[in-house]
Order: C-alpha cells, then structure tokens, then sequence
C-alpha cells in the first residue's frame, strides 16, 4: 500500500510517500521562517496562502522523487488537525480532492498522533506500550501508549507549551526567529546555575505542567539585569538556567509518569523533542531510573509529511478511513483534543 501523508497544520508544508513493506519511499519539506521571521510569529493568513502555493508543485515534486504516478497511490493521510483552521483546510481539501479523483480512502490524521509515532519510523522502534513525552510549541503532554490509537492522557499543561514558552522568552531577550532552537544555541553559551530558576508543578503530586510563571520569574530577571556591564553573557546565563528549569521539569514529570505505568520506554517527540540538552538530559536520567529512551530523528521532530503517510498506513492497515467527499464536508478540526481520538 502506497499512502500519500500531508501535514499543513502550521508554518511548515510537508509530504512523503511511505509504502507498507518498504518504509519510506520520498518526502519534501518547504519552512515559511523566511516568510514570518519579518513578523518575529506565524501570521495564520499569509502561511495558509504560502501552503496554496506550495502543496501541489511539492507533491509533483514527492511523486518525482520517487519514480512513480499519482496512479500509484493507493490512500491519502493529511492532517485533519489541530492547528491553524486555514491552513488546515489547505492540506485538507487537496487530499480530499485528490481522493475523490483517484478514486481511493482519505483518512484525516491527528497531528499530535502523528508525532507521536514518529519514532516508530526509525529502524529499531520502541514496542507497546510506553509513555509519550509530546513537547512542541502548542502541546505539552504526557499519555500512556499500548497501542496505535489506543491513547491515555497522564497530564498535559494548564498554560503555555514548553515550546511556547522557549519562544515567547526568546522573544523577550531579544532573540532572532524561530525563538526556541535561538534560545538553546545561547544557551549552550551560558551558566545555567548563575541564576535561580523554579521547576513549577514539581512539588506537588500530578504529570500536570505549567511554564507561565517560569517566563514571568524570567522576565522579571531580565528586566533586574539588564543594566548591567556584561548584558551579553547575563543573556546567555538566563537563556542557560532557563532552558535547563523547563529541562528539569519536563524529566521529573517523565520520571513520575515512568513510575506511574511501571513501563520501561519513554519516546520523547515533537520539536522541542530536537533539543540536544533535553535529550542528553532525559537519557541520564533513563540509565539511572532504569527505562529506555527514544526519539526520532531530528528531521521527524518537526512537523513533516512523513509522520503523516506513517500513522495514515497503519490507521488505513486497520480499516480506519473516512471519504470526506461523499458527503461534502472538509472536517478540518483546530481543536482536537488527543484524548477524544479513538
């Protein structure tokens, strides 16, 4: 089966073409940071008109790449949602077009699902069950894995994302966009322990997390410091303990939630999941606590098709599809909480 995956949920228009028996066969990626580093944010108008332009001369593009017709394709995946209502209507109604034409399944996919099985991607996969770590710019979660589809929410956070945060306090130093990977290439510049910093939510019971106070505490710091003769290595002190409280945070909550379910592999995912401190951060704390840690290769911790083709080939393996066509509705969904995934 030859699945076609689509992923147009924000700022990044992905496809890839993945083959049940064979893995991955092509996939393109096009980033709109030139488009809104201008604006320091994603603009949700001027990303859905850039994934217009982009999507169809990208899948030419896959279908090229891969030696093969659009005939060859035997079911489409696209990211149904969350994420940004325009943009999702993009990838949406061309994977539900081009089924209808083709005559074959579409299937809507939820993109925190999708990264979630990123990691099963790779050549030595993690097996059911385990506990997801899923850490991006608009998600922070913890949910307990034994199957595809079969999904149990720990926690989650009550504010900012841990990747929101990273921006929003890049933001504040004055870094370039996208905030998150500026502030961790700072940060490896600095000493996280010149500053105190909280780990908020970690001295009470729960795998709930929340950041806005951290971003708060850091600006507040900021704004003491910034007067001083050495701004440029206070930055990167405060980039340093910044990056290392979210770290520590997020591996106590990891932690919890191993002891929790008794499990003995943990997959870290989504792009803050491409952080190198959190990851060298969390495989320590694995070897002490005696469970496994895995994640995907930085190319999958970002949005991307390939994800999508994934977790469509094994929903569609299922019998699990929809024809969105026949009924005439493009059911594009920006809110969608995983837990309410079946």
């Amino acid at each position: 089966m030859h699945v076609l995956g689509i992923e147009t949920s924000c700022d990044e228009t992905g496809v890839a073409l993945y083959a049940d028996g064979q893995g991955l066969l092509a996939q393109q990626l096009y980033s709109q940071i030139e488009l809104h580093a201008q604006f320091g944010g994603v603009v949700p108008e001027l990303a859905s008109r850039d994934h217009v332009r982009k999507l169809l001369p990208l899948i030419r593009e896959l279908m090229t790449q891969a030696n093969l017709s659009l005939t060859a394709i035997d079911a489409i995946a696209y990211t149904r949602g969350p994420g940004l209502i325009g943009a999702l209507l993009v990838g949406t109604s061309m994977a539900e077009a081009l089924a209808w034409a083709l005559n074959i399944p579409a299937i809507g996919i939820h993109h925190m699902e999708g990264h979630l099985l990123a990691p099963l991607l790779e050549d030595d996969p993690p097996a059911f069950p385990f506990v997801a770590l899923l850490v991006s710019g608009g998600h922070t979660m913890l949910v307990d894995v034994t199957g595809v589809g079969a999904y149990r929410l720990l926690g989650e956070t009550l504010d900012d994302a841990a990747g929101e945060a990273f921006d929003k306090t890049a933001k504040l130093l004055g870094l370039a966009y996208p905030g998150g990977p500026s502030l961790a290439a700072l940060a490896e510049l600095g000493d996280p322990l010149r500053f105190r910093f909280p780990r908020p939510m970690t001295n009470r019971p729960g795998l709930e997390f929340s950041f806005s106070g951290l971003k708060t505490h850091t600006r507040t710091l900021w704004e003491q410091q910034a007067t001083a003769d050495d701004t440029d290595q206070i930055k990167a002190d405060i980039a340093a303990g910044f990056q290392l409280a979210v770290i520590d945070t997020l591996a106590i909550k990891c932690r919890r939630a191993m002891q929790q379910t008794g499990y003995r592999q943990l997959i870290v995912a989504g792009g803050v999941g491409a952080n190198l401190s959190l990851r060298r951060h969390l495989q320590a704390v694995g070897a002490k606590s005696g469970f496994q840690v895995n994640y995907p290769r930085p190319e999958f911790c970002t949005d991307n098709g390939a994800m999508i083709a994934f977790a469509g080939c094994l929903r569609l393996t299922a019998g699990q599809y929809d024809h969105g066509y026949q009924h005439g509705v493009l059911d594009a969904r920006p809110r969608w909480p995983l837990d309410q995934l079946g």
